[in-house]
């Protein structure tokens, strides 16, 4: 056992120095996890290769909330009191490798998450934008645009998950929750994308449509497939002025059962709220809409993104529909969310802004129902691996039947929140 404890320490000294000298390399084809990757979307296409040798770097962020929310509803049921202190804080450790000219790895680890207070992995993929490994210059023409993801890894169904808050790395997000309808998976599969000199941009990928692997039969399969595609435009007009403008499809056959409103199990940031004041168990993703579709998902979002100056847009309109395993006809929902951001100061160190957030839903019950959301948020860079937030949050919820948790309901207040990330 002393044997077993000694390799270990020497061998987290190693990796740890390995990281340690590494960190002032330069990875080729990467988003910062810093403020320097706020308004990046995909990684960006570096033009100049830096690659000499294996390159290792290791990063991680870290997230703590202080939460001063109410709750409140028809009083039917009781909800469960909440008050104010501290959220559980949560960590992430990023390990991005690079393997070869044009070839990256990236895995993350959620440390701690309102979900799992042990570590697991969210999910990695490899990302090649050469092919000389092949041999050099191999497809260099269509390479010089043109990047490939493969893994288990978080994939890019619309412009919104880019600046979600993903666990502890929240550094990309000007506010402290997510959308209502929060759509974020992980799914095994490859994604091909291909960007051209003018701005144009497209991906087309496929997945297993899981987000649990299994070998496991369900109804005489394993499981299905699911279609990726997006098109968009993203052009620096100007110094002053970015246009972007996307469309994403994200589309499934039969699955054993999709989670795409539903996989992100670190849990959401409005902790214990709208929750039954008799039931046992967390509902870790409080505060978000779960249309409940788990099989022949259909799902379209729209996101058009302007910056001009320190004054942005980013907005999202997205339909989609599907039915439960058990259900015969498909049911249908709506979101729409607009937020509009102010970055001023030293290096646009500052910021403001507001977003409003609306969700029409059918319920596998039959009922039509809405949840609004209101929040105000605004945030300073104390350096570019440090961002502290404020946000007032209004969240009500509208037309859920008589006797449901949820009839009249309503939440509200402030909540701050501490980011690290390097």
């Amino acid at each position: 056992m002393r044997a077993i404890f000694k390799n270990a320490i020497l061998f987290g000294t190693a990796l740890v120095g390995v990281g340690l000298s590494a960190q002032n390399r330069q990875i080729d084809n990467y988003r910062q996890p810093d403020k320097r990757g706020v308004n990046v979307f995909e990684s960006p296409k570096d033009t100049i290769t830096t690659f000499e040798n294996v390159k290792v770097k290791i990063g991680g962020s870290f997230a703590l909330q202080y939460q001063a929310l109410d709750n409140e509803n028809s009083g039917v049921l009781p909800l469960a009191e909440v008050g104010s202190n501290f959220n559980l804080a949560t960590a992430n450790l990023d390990l991005d490798v690079a393997l070869y000219d044009g070839v990256n790895m990236h895995l993350r680890t959620y440390l701690s998450s309102r979900h799992h207070h042990e570590p697991y992995v969210k999910g990695g993929y490899f990302q090649i934008d050469k092919l000389d490994f092949i041999s050099e210059g191999f497809l260099g023409d269509f390479m010089d645009h043109a990047t490939i993801k493969i893994g288990h890894m978080e994939n890019n169904y619309g412009d919104a998950h880019f600046r979600r808050s993903d666990n502890a790395q929240a550094i990309y997000n000007p506010f402290v929750g997510n959308l209502i309808m929060d759509s974020f998976t992980t799914e095994v599969g490859a994604e091909l994308y291909y960007r051209t000199d003018s701005g144009f941009l497209g991906m087309i990928g496929f997945t297993n449509g899981k987000l649990n692997q299994s070998v496991t039969k369900s109804n005489g399969s394993t499981g299905g497939a699911a279609l990726l595609a997006k098109l968009g435009y993203d052009k620096q007009i100007s110094d002053d002025l970015r246009f972007r403008l996307t469309g994403s499809l994200y589309n499934t056959g039969y699955a054993p059962n999709v989670y795409l409103y539903s996989a992100d199990r670190a849990g959401s940031r409005y902790y214990d709220i709208m929750q039954d004041a008799t039931a046992t168990g967390d509902n870790f993703r409080s505060g978000r809409f779960d249309p409940g579709f788990t099989n022949q998902i259909t799902a379209v979002m729209i996101n058009p993104f302007v910056k001009y100056g320190g004054l942005e847009f980013f907005g999202t309109v997205e339909v989609t529909s599907g039915k439960g395993l058990s259900e015969a006809d498909r049911r249908n929902a709506e979101q729409y969310a607009g937020e509009l951001i102010y970055r001023f100061g030293k290096s646009e160190n500052l910021f403001i802004g507001g977003r409003y957030n609306t969700v029409s839903a059918e319920l596998a019950s039959g009922d039509d129902i809405n949840i609004n959301r209101f929040q105000l948020g605004a945030g300073w860079f104390m350096t570019k691996n440090v961002l502290l937030k404020a946000e007032y949050v209004n969240q009500k919820y509208k037309d859920y039947p008589v006797g449901d948790l949820l009839e009249d309901g309503q939440f509200d207040g402030p909540i701050l929140e501490a980011v690290i990330s390097f």
